[in-house]
């Protein structure tokens, strides 16, 4: 990546030269995925170490997978079992395994500001999982190569994000990615679930959610934070359900060509309905996919990794 940065951190202060780098070298790392015989040595002596203090599934085992596949030797540290337990804090946890021969820290973490904390703290390279509310630079980048695939462009799709924008760390990253690529992004949900000042990254803000689905290209559906119900920022989940999720009979009063986005894991039958997340025009599946070869493109810039096609050898 152009400068050669250590660390991905987030997308907000990334260049759309970054972005598109790490999507074109995506791209090889994509026909790896989809190989009978996947293994490679391009990171043959490199050691990835993913340190999540949340739960994940697709995030955490794509990583594993992403750098198990360019020949990276991989630890999952359970921060449940690990001296965390015993009050030692995170940037001590993460000294002690750069200690031990780590090159990559992947790391997840409840508190913004996480990932850049210890990337001023360390010697190792430090990927974001997510902080907090803050990003989840990864998320964003698989979303946009998705488009990119499904599309063959980003600029100039209209594009909404539905849901819990005020708590989304992956609402937060799309529109950074979105917006510097040329997109044009709506933001719709609940108005005690929206940023205050959200209309000044460029968004436009709306409420009624079956007007902006005959609007858009695509929509991606946000989690709902189930604990999030219990501080009452919406009525109820049936409430939700009715004003903002995504079901069939909203599907056919939208845009015929809605492709339909959600990060995962969703609360089906909330934000979405189960029969509209197999649908035809849903890419969730293919979300999950170009994950694995999203995050292998990054751990092969990152560790240093030149021309996107010596991926392949």
């Amino acid at each position: 990546m152009s400068g050669s940065p250590k660390h991905l951190l987030g997308l907000r202060n990334m260049s759309a030269a970054e972005i598109n780098e790490i999507l074109e070298t995506a791209l090889p790392c994509k026909e790896i995925v989809e190989r009978e015989i996947k293994k490679l040595p391009t990171l043959r002596g490199k050691t990835v170490v993913t340190l999540f203090y949340e739960p994940s599934t697709r995030t955490r085992t794509s990583f594993e997978l992403a750098a198990k596949w360019l020949g990276a030797d991989t630890v999952n540290i359970a921060v449940s079992t690990s001296s965390v337990q015993k009050g030692e804090n995170f940037v001590d946890t993460v000294r002690t395994i750069e200690a031990l021969g780590a090159d990559f820290i992947i790391l997840r973490h409840s508190m913004a500001g996480s990932a850049e904390l210890l990337a001023k703290s360390v010697d190792c390279t430090v990927i974001n999982a997510g902080d907090g509310a803050h990003e989840h630079p990864t998320q964003a980048l698989l979303d946009l190569f998705t488009l990119k695939e499904k599309f063959g462009k980003i600029a100039g799709l209209k594009v909404a994000i539905v849901g819990d924008i005020l708590h989304s760390r992956v609402a937060k990253s799309n529109i950074y990615g979105l917006k510097k690529l040329g997109a044009e992004v709506t933001v719709v949900g609940p108005p005690t679930l929206m940023p205050k000042e959200i209309e000044q990254l460029g968004v436009k803000v709306e409420t009624d959610i079956d007007a902006v689905l005959k609007q858009v290209d695509v929509v991606n559906i946000l989690r709902i934070q189930l604990e999030r119900q219990q501080k009452g920022y919406f009525p109820s989940l049936k409430e939700y359900a009715r004003l903002y999720g995504i079901n069939r009979a909203r599907l056919e009063r939208a845009n015929k060509d809605l492709v339909i986005m959600h990060p995962g894991p969703a609360n089906l039958g909330v934000e979405i309905s189960e029969e509209v997340s197999v649908h035809r025009q849903s890419v969730i599946t293919q979300q999950v996919t170009n994950g694995v070869a999203i995050r292998m493109a990054i751990l092969y810039l990152l560790s240093g990794g030149g021309s996107k096609d010596a991926i392949l050898h």
